[in-house]
């Protein structure tokens, strides 16, 4: 992998190729430049249970996003026409980190990493040299660059994206990325060539090596949700682990969108699980229904998870 400057320079880090230079400037989609850019360091507990466990995992959410969905739930960080406070650069950081290890937590997750893989791959570096080795999870969009992707192999341990969108017009609509379908699928192939669909658990039922495909259930949108699940069934496997998630909630910027201003109904979220188990994923999980009454962070916290 050349220099971490280096990609920044003519910046084709995620599926957008902006090529701009990051190094002089806070500019292409993200609105990022070369630096680390962190909004939170904390233990979370709100991922799957083989991946946070009882004690949890401890989550880097980085600011700012090479996708701007519509309904995102951490908008307050992500959205770029904002600027998240507070904004950790690459030494605070990797000092929160290793505090968190400190107290026992064995897995670190990278949140919204897509375009900032280089950092990623930098504090992934720096913790091994100081003898750390924890699980480490990718937790993306799934929106990334498969060439981006390359560059991490050997070092992420647990690949978590999302499949959000089989449809292309839904995609530009709810997340400006038309490509997103084609793109998203690439990715995920790359991380199954790495990771395949094993998901390997320790002897405490922890997760330390696998790939974990999350889709969100959006209202009105089942058909989106079936089309998605058959092409991880029939393009990637039907042996991968699926995250089902029913925890879809309107934020305020969508509270009055005429689909996206309401959460999903009893019904959707069922004909969502029909259509998985059609699709022949058997592996996985699925949500209660008031899982949409949680997961709605405040980021201008300490730990932004807490209630």
């Amino acid at each position: 992998m050349p220099p971490i400057a280096d990609a920044f320079i003519n910046c084709k880090i995620c599926p957008r190729e902006c090529g701009v230079d990051r190094t002089r400037r806070a500019c292409g989609y993200c609105r990022t430049d070369s630096e680390c850019h962190v909004s939170s360091v904390c233990i979370h507990q709100g991922e799957e249970p083989v991946i946070g466990g009882i004690s949890g995992i401890c989550n880097v959410f980085f600011n700012h996003c090479n996708l701007q969905c519509l309904f995102c739930q951490n908008a307050e960080i992500s959205h770029c026409s904002t600027n998240p406070q507070p904004d950790f650069g690459f030494d605070q950081t990797l000092k929160q980190i290793i505090e968190i290890l400190d107290q026992g937590i064995e897995t670190v997750g990278f949140v919204s990493p897509s375009h900032l893989v280089p950092i990623v791959r930098r504090l992934v570096e720096a913790l091994k040299q100081k003898s750390y080795n924890p699980t480490f999870v990718y937790n993306s969009g799934g929106y990334d660059s498969v060439e981006s992707l390359k560059n991490l192999e050997g070092l992420i341990d647990i690949y978590l994206p999302d499949f959000k969108y089989a449809d292309s017009q839904l995609a530009k609509s709810f997340s400006d990325a038309a490509d997103y379908p084609e793109k998203a699928l690439s990715a995920i192939k790359e991380m199954y060539r790495q990771i395949g669909s094993s998901l390997i658990l320790n002897d405490k039922g922890r997760a330390e090596r696998g790939l974990i495909i999350r889709h969100l259930v959006l209202p009105e949108q089942i058909e989106n949700t079936r089309r998605v699940l058959n092409t991880i069934a029939d393009e990637i496997s039907q042996n991968v682990h699926i995250s089902l998630m029913s925890q879809y909630y309107p934020t305020d910027s969508v509270l009055k969108h005429p689909i996206l201003g309401r959460s999903i109904t009893k019904s959707e979220y069922q004909q969502a699980i029909a259509a998985m188990e059609e699709a022949g994923l058997h592996r996985g999980w699925i949500q209660l229904l008031d899982s949409q009454q949680n997961y709605r962070p405040d980021f201008s916290k300490n730990h932004p998870f807490e209630y």
